[in-house]
């Protein structure tokens, strides 16, 4: 069975969504991780998590959404991290595509956010998005273990993250035909990746297109395990222990 390290399946996005988390068994799919990213999404984690054994949560404040009431978001981030179904902080990260007018607002932002994992022992997971050079730096400044969400970055990137402590987490982008992420997989030790569907976003091949949702995590395996010529008990097994590096639970 897979984890899907990386979703937003939330009422929000989903008319249907505690179908999708009772029926995660049906497909495969051991645990999913809900990522956080304002205040109101924070908040229904926290209830999520507890409703579902099988849900586990991390709260965070994505840089598309710094507002004004940064400061409640992480006041409440703060009072609720010492749940044990709240294994990391995220969705957090730096965005320059969306907005690259307020970057000293996304730098003080994730860095705050940083050393409160920092503080209190726990893993990030990471939005970046043309923003990899002051992502680095900043990560160079702390201590910290975690996933760099939707990586497609090239090889000497990987290298670097990794380097850092990040496994890279994996997600539809793999089975997209124009991208060059197979070639760089293919460089990398699998002990470095964990994967991901960042469902509704992203759907893979052969549903590209489509509302996303955990159950394409198996697109996303298949395309893993031919890459690393393994078979998907092998490639299920090696991703669990990625995931015991990263989290504790």
């Amino acid at each position: 069975m897979f984890t899907d390290t990386h979703c937003h399946i939330l009422s929000e996005e989903y008319s249907n969504y505690e179908d999708i988390i009772q029926n995660l068994n049906k497909h495969n799919i051991k645990r999913i991780i809900i990522n956080g990213y304002n205040l109101s999404s924070n908040k229904e984690v926290l209830k999520l998590i507890n409703r579902y054994s099988n849900v586990y949560g991390a709260i965070g404040l994505h840089p598309n959404y710094i507002e004004e009431n940064n400061e409640v978001v992480i006041n409440h981030i703060k009072a609720n991290i010492n749940n044990q179904k709240i294994i990391a902080i995220g969705e957090i990260g730096l965005d320059y595509y969306r907005n690259n007018n307020n970057k000293e607002k996304q730098l003080e932002v994730f860095n705050t956010l940083l050393t409160i994992a920092d503080e209190n022992k726990l893993p990030v997971i990471i939005h970046n998005r043309e923003s990899t050079e002051d992502l680095i730096k900043i990560l160079k400044k702390h201590n910290l273990k975690g996933i760099i969400h939707s990586f497609s970055g090239s090889y000497e990137t990987a290298l670097e993250l990794i380097k850092l402590g990040f496994k890279l987490g994996i997600n539809g982008i793999i089975t997209f035909k124009n991208t060059n992420l197979g070639n760089t997989l293919k460089r990398i030790d699998l002990k470095n990746i964990l994967i991901e569907t960042d469902s509704p976003y992203l759907a893979p091949e052969p549903v590209r297109g489509s509302k996303n949702e955990p159950r394409n995590l198996i697109y996303i395996a298949n395309k893993i395990a031919k890459i690393y010529n393994i078979n998907l008990e092998e490639l299920s097994i090696i991703l669990e222990n990625n995931f015991a590096d990263v989290f504790d639970i």
